[in-house]
């Protein structure tokens, strides 16, 4: 209760200014994912040899047109960092308003580390691309940062529970704790189906979009 209350008395405190200000900022954060995957899905119906059901959406940074992907990338990765510093700002403080902000912006600059660091080519893609048997040196920074930004994500989520539950969302709450598991279980099954990967990783990305969406929605208290 004592700390319900207090996350309710910091977001009051924001001024009318402010609060549009952390608004405008955490907007980052919820146009970033659904703009990636539209930009992905988009790509991969359109470039020769892409099948999702066999390639990743970061195999798309590969080929000549993969510059659109790697620009894809680079800005998700901003947006998600301005994002993290608007959620910031809307929280205030506490465990929530603290570090999911923080791991918000490793999420974003694990975006930033995959279009530095493309994936190896595969699985029929680029069209006529021979399968990589041994995983390169960029190719293996490249899933590093996928693993680490999403694991970050997931940990987001678990944080971000706290600030939902204490302004009422107590379903929302419940679900973002629930989430991390159906993102993490399709990482574990995408040895076996590239599919339920890329699933698993939009979940991540439009989930964090909707999580931002409610928590800065109104202040708390309101």
């Amino acid at each position: 209760m004592t700390q319900t209350l207090s996350a309710r008395s910091r977001a009051v405190r924001i001024s009318p200014t402010s609060w549009s200000a952390a608004r405008g900022l955490a907007a980052g954060a919820v146009v970033a994912g659904p703009l990636f995957l539209g930009a992905g899905i988009v790509q991969g119906l359109t470039r020769d040899g892409f099948d999702f059901s066999r390639n990743a959406i970061s195999q798309l940074a590969l080929g000549e047109a993969g510059w659109i992907q790697t620009v894809n990338f680079l800005i998700a990765g901003a947006l998600l960092i301005v994002g993290a510093a608007g959620l910031r700002r809307a929280l205030g403080g506490g465990v929530g308003g603290t570090w999911g902000p923080a791991l918000t912006g490793v999420f974003g600059v694990s975006f930033w580390a995959a279009a530095a660091f493309p994936v190896d080519a595969g699985a029929g893609f680029p069209a006529g691309a021979p399968d990589t048997t041994v995983i390169s040196g960029h190719g293996s920074v490249h899933m590093l940062a996928g693993m680490v930004g999403y694991l970050a994500l997931c940990a987001v989520f678990v944080v971000l529970a706290r600030p939902l539950a204490a302004r009422g969302h107590r379903g929302w709450a419940v679900a973002s704790r629930l989430v991390p598991i159906a993102v993490l279980a399709g990482f574990m099954a995408s040895a076996a189906s590239v599919l339920a990967f890329t699933t698993a990783a939009g979940l991540g990305l439009v989930w964090l979009a909707a999580v931002t969406a409610r928590l800065v929605a109104v202040p708390a208290g309101r």
